[in-house]
């Protein structure tokens, strides 16, 4: 039997402030809020996937469920349809959000690149940049 994932289903970050990592998921991205727990975590969905922004402090000692905390910069990507890809950079740049740095990628396909309130690095690619990039090792 030959197993396989068919995707990433969570990303954790943690964060400093839930309301602040509120306003800029929900409020300047979009993302709807699937759970708020006012001094634990606010969870998003994202396409098929969930975007889960901890505070560290407060998860560390979960008995119910293995803690989940940790500290530092973290980077992961949102995939958007190759259509798509110019209006995101566009409601990027008028929420006043910087764009870091744009890609294009030598085998195809682009990216831009962003920082959220706690300067985790956020990423917006286009549809279908793995595949083009994808090679047997």
């Amino acid at each position: 039997m030959n197993l396989s994932f068919s995707c990433v289903k969570e990303t954790c970050l943690y964060v400093s402030d839930l309301q602040r990592t509120k306003a800029f998921y929900h409020g300047k991205l979009g993302l709807p809020v699937i759970s708020f727990v006012d001094g634990r975590h606010v969870f998003f969905k994202a396409g098929n996937s969930v975007l889960l922004c901890f505070i560290a402090e407060a998860t560390k000692n979960d008995t119910l469920l293995p803690p989940h905390f940790g500290y530092g910069q973290n980077h992961f990507a949102f995939e958007t349809a190759i259509d798509l890809y110019e209006s995101w950079k566009q409601k990027i740049i008028n929420e006043g959000i910087e764009i870091i740095q744009e890609v294009q990628w030598p085998k195809g396909g682009k990216s831009f690149y962003f920082h959220d309130p706690d300067t985790h690095l956020a990423e917006i690619v286009e549809q279908g940049i793995w595949d083009a990039l994808t090679e047997n090792y």
